[in-house]
């Protein structure tokens, strides 16, 4: 029988944020979701907050404790996403304010109490935003790095280009110097890319096949993925939209469902044109050790119908 894994999400909802942690939340068998920390990023903070507890909610675990975390990034002003995700977050259907409380400990401070008290080596961190949750917990507490189990991200691109910028993805765009701690760490670190999210793309019958799920959570999903799939279908041209964030999920899931390369990844944090770039030594020619696996490709098919699978399981 399969360990249960140990996962805190850290997270700026977002559509493809509340689908991975409503993916993560239908998968108890796997995943103990320790606690979800919230950080400013698709929007802010005091939107994030509340769309996790929303999401929560909607998955019926309003047991689950959630922390606001950092509200800006770590030496920059905050930069969000409003033009994808609607101005709440989480536009598409209406959704009812949440009632579940917010926890009064800052996110960081969990991160932080949660790595010391739990065994060495047993907590995955799972950031699905900017990483300024993470990096401020290394940096507050340099004890806590050597204790993560492992980081299993989202975010950065190579072959793929950027998505906020030319060159940069938008969560390490956000916070570069977050992501360069984080990087820099030297805790085993799993990157998804815009490599690989841009190959699971939605599709009519994928989103109509969580419709068709009957429950309130393939309705939300298919409501989600119908309004933001409007800016990557004008943007690129593409038949749907990239659902990122679950790809975190099922790689904890179904690891078998991607594959890409270990390599040696560094963060660019000074130069005006590529800001927040992941460096990424594909062919190794720099001769840097490799401090990530950096996954470029997935199953899609397969991804779609675990997503699926999982979310028949929910309210």
């Amino acid at each position: 029988m399969t360990q249960t894994r140990k996962i805190i999400i850290d997270t700026d909802p977002g559509q493809d944020d509340a689908v991975a942690i409503l993916l993560a939340l239908a998968s108890p068998e796997e995943i103990e979701v320790l606690g979800i920390t919230a950080v400013a990023g698709n929007v802010p903070l005091a939107l994030t907050q509340k769309n996790a507890r929303i999401i929560c909610e909607l998955a019926g675990k309003p047991e689950l404790h959630v922390f606001a975390g950092c509200d800006r990034p770590m030496r920059r002003k905050l930069v969000t996403a409003e033009h994808v995700h609607g101005k709440t977050g989480l536009d598409g259907p209406q959704m009812a304010d949440p009632v579940m409380a917010l926890q009064d400990q800052h996110g960081v401070d969990f991160i932080i109490e949660t790595l010391r008290r739990e065994a060495a080596h047993t907590v995955t961190l799972c950031p699905l935003g900017p990483l300024t949750n993470i990096a401020t917990a290394f940096e507050r507490a340099p004890d806590i790095v050597d204790r993560v189990q492992q980081i299993v991200l989202m975010g950065g691109a190579y072959f793929e280009v950027g998505n906020i910028t030319p060159a940069a993805e938008f969560n390490i765009y956000v916070d570069p110097e977050a992501a360069a701690i984080v990087f820099g760490s030297g805790v085993p670190l799993v990157v998804m890319p815009l490599d690989v999210t841009h190959k699971a793309l939605t599709t009519r019958a994928r989103v109509e096949a969580f419709r068709a799920l009957g429950n309130e959570a393939g309705r939300m999903v298919a409501e989600w993925t119908d309004f933001f799939e409007r800016f990557d279908m004008q943007k690129y041209g593409s038949e749907g939209a990239p659902l990122h964030d679950p790809c975190v999920i099922a790689y904890l899931l179904r690891p078998d469902l991607f594959a890409g390369r270990h390599i040696n990844v560094e963060i660019e944090t000074q130069s005006e044109l590529t800001l927040g770039m992941t460096v990424a030594d594909w062919w190794g020619v720099t001769k840097r050790p490799a401090n990530a696996l950096f996954i470029g490709s997935v199953d899609a098919d397969g991804f779609y119908g675990l997503l699926t699978e999982r979310l028949a399981r929910l309210p």
